[in-house]
């Protein structure tokens, strides 16, 4: 049974909000390795009341007997685009901004669908979706938006034709920017004013392209992009509003430089030696990485898959270096993007979470998708959209919730088999029950 919900079935009365007791659940809390057997959850509202190992009574809760399943936090997606996804690269360059809204729309509920109950979008206009989501008009995942992801002239972010003149230098506004994707600045000055533009809009975070990118036209894999003065001035402005920048970045020079400026996140990072990681883990600098394991993919062109096999290469080295490195703060997300076609991107998800079995048991894997978020978001601090824990199951921590069959620490299936997640609950809310 899928529970069709609308915006009427969010409200919530404050003084006596609505209860649902899980009963008979063996518990995986986020963190720990062991699963709590024969447990039971007291959700009230959109908050977990209660976790004990015993049975809890709740006068007038919706009773779901979990029948010995496992119950565990829902998943959180490090790195997506949503904005960007379900449409074509010619689509997101010269599309109408409205077509790739409503893409964004069925990739969203469809993302929830997998379990994934929440997400950092790291390039993209997706301030109208999260309302949208939020407010209860469409289901999709809680949404930690960054807007706009801030690039340099030439940079990552620089997907004008050869003939577009520099902004800078009086040409147009790029369409990237006008759909709210991107923004090419060059210099504090504008740095700043990019910057603060996406905190108006409503950013969690703020996101920087400040070295090479893999699909960018113009930027080999290997540059350094922004100098130190425009990096600090993102930081500035952010940390003045509370919050911090995350960077996309692959080598050792472009990931320092950033990390000196006063970055606090680093996306991709599948060029980093181990000094570099070293010092993350010693500085507290958070990881944000994706299985890039296959070296050439179709959709690439040549140029895009010479410096796709560059980081392919390096991924299995940075993931070996992970498990060495314990303090070393990781989370995993997947980057997808350019997806056309509906949820075929979603899909994808399902299938880099399988990839990291390579090298991480089941249980690394989800606390990398669950636990290992509490503290990297609320890194947002006052700009935090949902200031309390998720990730984790825990009184007091949001009600963000998946039944599953099996024992997912063992066999990741338990998860990334979409038939074999039985309830999906986010914010008190049950979106999906397939119990019987």
């Amino acid at each position: 049974m899928l529970i069709a919900c609308t915006a009427a079935s969010f409200a919530q009365d404050a003084a006596n909000p609505p209860k649902t007791l899980i009963t008979n659940v063996n518990v995986f809390d986020g963190n720990s390795e062991t699963l709590t057997e024969n447990a039971s959850v007291l959700i009230e509202g959109n908050l977990i009341a209660s976790v004990s190992s015993g049975t809890l009574e709740a006068e007038g809760a919706s009773v779901i007997d979990g029948g010995g399943r496992t119950l565990m936090p829902g998943i959180i997606e490090g790195h997506s685009h949503l904005a960007l996804s379900g449409v074509t690269f010619g689509e997101v360059v010269s599309g109408l901004a409205s077509y790739q809204t409503i893409q964004s729309t069925v990739i969203a509920e469809q993302m929830l669908m997998n379990g994934v109950t929440t997400t950092r979008d790291m390039a993209g206009e997706v301030f109208s979706l999260k309302r949208a989501i939020d407010e209860g008009t469409i289901p999709g995942p809680r949404i930690y938006a960054s807007g706009a992801m801030i690039s340099q002239t030439s940079g990552h972010g620089d997907f004008r034709l050869p003939i577009d003149r520099n902004p800078g230098l009086g040409g147009p506004t790029p369409t990237t920017d006008l759909k709210g994707a991107g923004a090419l600045v060059d210099g504090v000055p504008r740095m700043l004013a990019a910057t603060r533009e996406q905190l108006r809009l409503g950013a969690s975070q703020i996101k920087l392209a400040i070295g090479g990118s893999v699909s960018g036209p113009y930027d080999p894999i290997d540059t350094t992009q922004f100098i130190p003065a425009e990096i600090e001035a993102a930081v500035s402005a952010a940390e003045g509003w509370g919050t911090y920048v995350t960077v996309h970045g692959y080598t050792v020079e472009a990931v320092n430089q950033a990390i000196d400026a006063g970055i606090k996140s680093v996306e991709h990072g599948q060029l980093l030696d181990r000094a570099t990681l070293e010092r993350m883990a010693t500085e507290g600098i958070w990881l944000s990485i994706q299985p890039f394991t296959l070296c050439s993919e179709p959709n690439l062109t040549p140029q895009q898959n010479a410096k796709q096999a560059i980081v392919c290469q390096g991924t299995g080295d940075v993931y070996t270096a992970i498990k060495e490195l314990p303090d070393l703060k990781v989370v995993h997300g997947t980057d997808i993007f350019i997806s056309p076609g509906p949820g075929i991107g979603v899909s994808e998800q399902v299938e880099q979470m399988e990839r990291l079995l390579d090298w991480f048991t089941p249980y690394e894997i989800l606390k990398m998708s669950t636990g290992n978020f509490t503290e990297l978001l609320q890194l947002s601090g006052p700009r935090n959209p949902y200031p309390g824990d998720l990730g984790v199951i825990r009184e007091g921590a949001y009600a963000d919730l998946l039944i599953v069959n099996g024992n997912p620490l063992k066999d990741l299936a338990a998860v990334t088999d979409r038939d074999n997640i039985r309830v999906i609950m986010k914010d008190g809310v049950i979106y999906k029950n397939t119990l019987e």
